[in-house]
This record gives C-alpha cells, structure tokens and sequence, in this order.
C-alpha cells in the first residue's frame, strides 16, 4: 500500500511533456569528385605466351632409392628417407580410423610403398603406421 502511495506521488509530479513537431533528417549520398580520364594514353599490347597454355605437366623424376623402413619408428623413417634424399614422404593411419600422426615418435612403421629399392621422387613415400602401443608384426 505504501509503495502504490509512492508511486501515486511520483507521477503526479512528473512534469507534463508537449509532444513537439516530429523531427526528420534528410539524407544525401556524398559527392565525390570524378578525374578526367586522359587524352592520349597510348595503347599497351597484352604480353606474348610463351609456352601453351595446355602444356603437359610431367612428374617429378625419381630422386633417391626408397630405404626399408619398416618396423622403425615414424620419425626414425622419415631420417632415413631424408637421408637418402626425398625430403617429402606421407604417412597414413594403417587402422583405417584417420588418425593424424602429431608426434611422430609415437608411431611405429607397419607398411611402405613402394618396396625398399625403388626409386622415389618428392611425396612417393607413403608410409603405413599404428601408434607405438598397438599390436603389429614388428
């Protein structure tokens, strides 16, 4: 009751408000000024091709002999494969779950292709692996 008695009191003294004429505001897109564009430009000719667009693209030659890297641990198999020269080798998750090979110490080599002496080029190497723990034929 006390606070309906305030609340009372309250608006009954709140100044009245005259409603005032609505106000608008008119809105201009902004000019800007345009360069002429010049009078003697001299025309450029589009640059010559010098090899057909549809040039075969041939595949990097073999440059090292692929190792045996089986049953070594990833990181030890990639070493080797850079020591012989292929800076480049892929890796993938021989479960067939996908898994990424983050720290490669903690995966064990279980396949290869293609077989030791093979020549290889950049990104030949694919390396089959499991996690160090899981069982394998090494």
């Amino acid at each position: 009751m006390i606070a309906a008695a305030m609340l009372a009191a309250i608006t009954a003294c709140a100044p009245e408000t005259v409603p005032s004429a609505p106000s608008t505001t008119t809105l201009r897109p902004p000019t800007t000024a345009q360069a002429a564009a010049p009078t003697n430009t001299p025309a450029i000719a589009p640059p010559l091709a010098t090899t057909p667009a549809s040039a075969p693209t041939t595949a990097a030659a073999p440059t090292a002999i692929m190792p045996a890297v089986v049953c070594m641990n990833l990181q030890a198999a990639q070493n080797t494969i850079q020591a012989a020269g292929v800076f480049f080798s892929r890796s993938t998750d021989a479960s067939g779950r996908g898994r990424a090979q983050v720290m490669d110490r903690n995966w064990t080599v279980v396949a290869q292709e293609p077989a030791p002496g093979t020549p290889i080029g950049e990104g030949e190497a694919v390396l089959s692996v499991v996690k160090n723990e899981e069982p394998n034929q090494c």
